[in-house]
């Protein structure tokens, strides 16, 4: 497996923001969603990460959002063909690393209760859950947690 910053434009990038945006669909309405767009994502303070396998084939995508004093995680996806191979975890390691080159003492994210698979792999990861941050609102359906680095 390879991960490397690439455009979050390119088809590859599209397939899987577009995979990222049907999952969460299946479980969350439009209004419990807190997503970017892959536009909103091609910015000059955000690191897309695409893994690929050896085939070349694009098996995940993470970003990483600069907001100066801390790291956001988002858009973390890996599509059924890649999962089970430690993609999640791999992405999750490349971002961190980059968090820590950026300055960053702590990465933070928001997710929700019905992802238990994100949420355990979080956890797993040294997640805690903590308040809001940034503009995100108190909500019933999203669940914050953070990391210390």
């Amino acid at each position: 497996m390879k991960i490397a910053v690439e455009s979050p434009l390119t088809q590859d990038a599209a397939n899987l923001i577009d995979g990222s945006e049907a999952a969460l669909r299946e479980v969350y309405t439009p209004d419990e969603c807190f997503t970017f767009t892959a536009s909103e994502l091609d910015s000059d303070d955000i690191i897309f990460l695409v893994a690929r396998d050896d085939g070349n084939q694009a098996i995940g995508c993470v970003a990483l959002c600069d907001y100066q004093t801390y790291g956001e995680v988002k858009r973390l996806f890996v599509p059924p063909a890649g999962r089970g191979q430690g993609t999640a975890r791999a992405l999750m390691d490349e971002l961190e690393e980059r968090a820590r080159l950026l300055g960053h003492a702590d990465v933070k994210l928001e997710t929700g209760e019905k992802l238990a698979a994100a949420v355990a792999l979080y956890a797993s990861m040294g997640y805690e859950k903590c308040g809001p941050f940034g503009e995100y609102p108190e909500h019933p359906a999203s669940l914050f947690m953070t990391k210390g680095l």
